[in-house]
């Protein structure tokens, strides 16, 4: 049967049956032709007899021939894959097997085997060959049958352990590897057997019998062996060792663990627990950092020697850690070193110090190591000399125990590389624990420590510094109660980080607040807040370095500044932005939208006026004010990209306002960002009805008794009886200056709040102001009495006229 006959999709391997013979003389000239040549070349016989070897192959391997043959009569024979050429010069890939067909006696002459390749994957392989590739393979290779009991293995997998390959036969995985986790394995080998997939790169992590101290790896591949009828037979798996391959991952993710982990603060004692913790259990089974007192108290590494006449040195032991958990006994106290230990000629030479295995007394005469538990044997013990910038430190224990394999050169490196990380973080802490201290001083002074109470809305806010040796930047957030039960919220920054973006900050939001007592619109606000860092920057009022140049570090020029004005009574919303994002609004109804707010230029950087936005918005909104490093997060971002990943964590809901702002701040923000961030939350509430009284009054002396008889009939009504003779008072002067000095409509408000606010409108523009009338005088009292008797007041302006307002305690009356 020719090889065209042949189901190409069923062909696995090259039969004889299925070859087309040709016989060629000594020079390769074809002398014999079937019909099976005819179908495959496409040549008749007449055509192709007498014809070279070559004129039946394409350009490429036609060359090749004379080599071919040439290695025939050296060897006696070749096999290979060439390309032969039919007659209609289509290339056809086939298997040629050449063999001596002499005759004795005779000429010389060679039998060739042509196969058509067709899908076929390479040669057919004899036993003996495929003995010799699976027997001197480098991976340990096996055969279960469905019973998954050894039926063949090769040499290579003894090396692993489990014996040599006759003594595995009828033997299961267990039988053979009792540390192996074979039901895992074996559970693989299931899956591979029901199903008919492969499982490829299965890692087991163990100690095996051969070496039961020492953590090995591997990782197994198997593949399901089906009979000619596609029935399972059991399953193939090869093993390779990837401990070393293992161990450097591990040392790897033990570094990234450290970089993470550990110098998270300026807290010495803090980064020795840090460091402590990183390595054990994964590295060691027991740690002890002990440092000089010196070191703790931020001054220089000064060996302190202990009164003891033998000369050991004290050190304390800032961090102490061991593979039980819980709390460690003996953390933070003071451990004296004899002079002779390890530890004291760690610390006089700064030279590392390893034992393969303590004494078998090492845990009487080493009383000073940190506990690796009782009855573990004599441990394996590393100590490495905590050394920074040239000084040392102190010294840092590790002890692991004898069921473990022994510290080696490799973790001795590792050690050295983990303290010296360390060492700098701690040598940071040293050298900055006064500045620290200042800073976090500074950021409690500048931040407010607790929002002012009040009801027109519900705030939580959250800060995330970038800098967090120092805890302080440029961002800062603020809540200001106004006149008439508003609020402003504030959202401010200043580029850069550290005392001088804190000082620009500090002199920022105090100005804010004082502008704000002005009681002028957002935009207004803004402006005034521009002049004010424009000025700054043109008489050179710029912190100075010790040189006496201005430092380069962050000022208000080119800050920004978010305003936002808040009025519970209607619910009217005001805002304007210099330089700054606009704040996310999340509607009762869960819709998330951002105010379409003009952005107006960064402080000090001059440009078109300010613009305020002004929008209404229902009880139970939610106002999102933030720092634009909120958004800016990540190594590659764009603001519709910020704003997405925004509106995500807006999405999530928690229990209480306080929690959500932390959420959100979680999801977006890592714990050490590359910008400092402030997010400040508002939820609105409005005040209702039954809490605001307002009444329009004519420009009539008549009206001033009328005003005082509703305004107390409301205080009545409100059960404020015992302020209704004040309220009187402050509604007769304030209407009755209306009435005299102003134009236009009068309106009367009162709103009770967490204070009761008088408020009366009118039209005139000119700010009144407290005389101090002579004695003589008939008038010009009102609002000097008006200051007595209540506890603030003052005037705002308003685009029809300007409001006179005053407030009285309601938890103190008479104030």
């Amino acid at each position: 049967m020719g090889s065209h006959d042949v189901d190409n999709g069923a062909r696995r391997w090259f039969d004889v049956a299925d070859a087309v013979p040709l016989l060629l003389d000594a020079r390769g000239v074809v002398t014999s032709w079937t019909r099976d040549a005819e179908r495959l070349f496409g040549y008749a016989a007449a055509e192709a007899v007498g014809k070279d070897l070559a004129g039946l192959l394409t350009v490429g391997d036609a060359a090749r021939v004379p080599d071919v043959l040439e290695l025939c009569r050296r060897s006696g024979g070749w096999a290979g894959l060439l390309s032969a050429r039919r007659k209609d010069q289509h290339p056809v890939p086939v298997m040629a097997r050449f063999t001596s067909a002499d005759e004795p006696g005779g000429p010389g002459r060679w039998l060739v085997l042509v196969n058509e390749m067709g899908e076929a994957h390479g040669w057919s392989m004899s036993r003996s060959v495929l003995e010799q590739m699976v027997s001197g393979s480098p991976i340990g290779i096996a055969i279960v049958d469905t019973d998954l009991r050894f039926v063949w293995s090769n040499e290579t997998l003894a090396q692993f352990g489990g014996g040599a390959p006759e003594s595995r036969l009828g033997l299961r995985l267990a039988d053979v590897q009792p540390g192996f986790d074979a039901e895992a394995v074996e559970a693989r080998m299931r899956q591979v057997l029901e199903t008919g997939e492969p499982v490829v790169g299965y890692e087991h992590v163990g100690r095996l019998r051969a070496a039961p101290f020492r953590e090995t790896a591997h990782m197994l591949s198997f593949t399901r062996l089906d009979d000619d009828r596609h029935r399972p037979m059991g399953v193939y798996y090869t093993v390779v060792d990837i401990t070393d391959r293992h161990r450097a991952r591990q040392r790897l993710a033990l570094l990234d663990r450290a970089g993470r982990h550990i110098g998270r603060s300026l807290d010495t004692a803090r980064t020795a627990r840090e460091l402590a913790e990183v390595v054990v259990p994964g590295f060691a089974d027991a740690v002890a950092v002990d440092l000089l007192e010196s070191v703790l108290r931020g001054a220089e590494p000064v060996v302190e020697r202990a009164e003891a006449p033998d000369g050991s040195v004290a050190l304390r032991r800032a961090g102490l850690r061991s593979a039980g958990g819980g709390p460690e006994e003996g953390a933070g106290a003071v451990v004296s070193h004899p002079a002779g230990s390890p530890v004291v000629g760690c610390l006089t030479t700064g030279l590392a110090w390893r034992a393969q295995r303590l004494g078998p007394d090492a845990a009487d005469e080493n009383w000073y190591l940190p506990p690796v538990g009782a009855g573990a044997g004599p441990p394996s013990a590393l100590i490495v000399p905590v050394r920074a910038r040239g000084a040392t430190l102190g010294v840092t224990t590790f002890l692991r125990r004898s069921t473990h394999e022994p510290f080696d050169e490799d973790d001795l490196t590792l050690a050295e590389d983990l303290v010296s990380r360390a060492a700098v973080c701690l040598d940071n802490a040293r050298r900055y624990t006064r500045e620290r201290d200042a800073a976090l001083v500074l950021q409690r002074s500048l931040l407010p420590r607790r929002l002012p109470e009040q009801d027109a809305v519900e705030v939580a806010a959250c800060y995330r510094p970038a800098d967090t040796l120092t805890g302080l930047g440029g961002d800062w957030y603020d809540l200001i109660p106004l006149s008439g039960a508003r609020v402003a919220l504030v959202v401010g920054e200043v580029q850069g980080h550290g005392i001088d973006a804190a000082a620009a900050m500090g002199r920022l939001r105090t100005a804010v607040r004082t502008l704000a007592a002005l009681e002028l619109p957002p935009d207004e606000v803004l402006a005034h807040l521009d002049d004010l860092v424009s000025r700054a920057q043109e008489d050179g009022d710029a912190p100075e370095q010790g040189d006496g140049e201005p430092a380069r570090a962050a000022e208000a020029l080119g800050a920004g500044c978010l305003y936002v004005v808040y009025d519970p009574v209607d619910g009217r919303c005001a805002m304007a932005a210099a330089g700054h994002p606009a704040p996310a609004v999340v509607l009762p109804d869960g819709t998330i939208t951002f105010v379409d707010l003009p952005q107006g230029p960064p402080l000090g950087a001059g440009g078109p006026p300010f613009e305020s936005t002004e929008l209404l918005l229902p009880e139970g909104s939610t106002l999102a004010l933030h720092t634009d490093g909120l958004l800016s997060q990540g190594e590659q971002w764009t603001p519709e990209a910020g704003r997405e990943r925004l509106v995500g964590a807006l999405t999530a809901r928690a229990d209480s306002l306080d929690l959500r702002c932390r959420t959100v701040i979680d999801a977006l923000v890592p714990d050490r960002p590359r910008d400092d961030v402030a997010l400040l939350m508002a939820r609105t509430r409005r005040l209702s009805p039954d809490r605001v009284a307002q009444w329009e009054l004519p420009a009539d002396p008549a009206a001033v008794a009328e005003a005082r008889k509703a305004a107390a009939r409301r205080l009545a009504d409100w059960d404020l009886a015992e302020l209704a003779f004040t309220t009187e008072l402050v509604v007769s002067e304030l209407v009755t200056n209306a009435i005299r000095y102003a134009t236009g409509p009068i309106r009367l408000r009162l709103i009770r709040e967490r204070a009761l606010v008088c408020e009366v409108h009118d039209g005139g523009a000119t700010t009144p102001h407290v005389r101090h009338p002579r004695t003589t005088d008939e008038g010009g009292r009102g609002l000097l009495l008006v200051s007595q008797v209540t506890r603030r007041w003052g005037t705002r302006f308003v685009p029809d006229g300007k409001i006179i307002w005053a407030e009285q305690s309601l938890t103190d009356p008479g104030v």
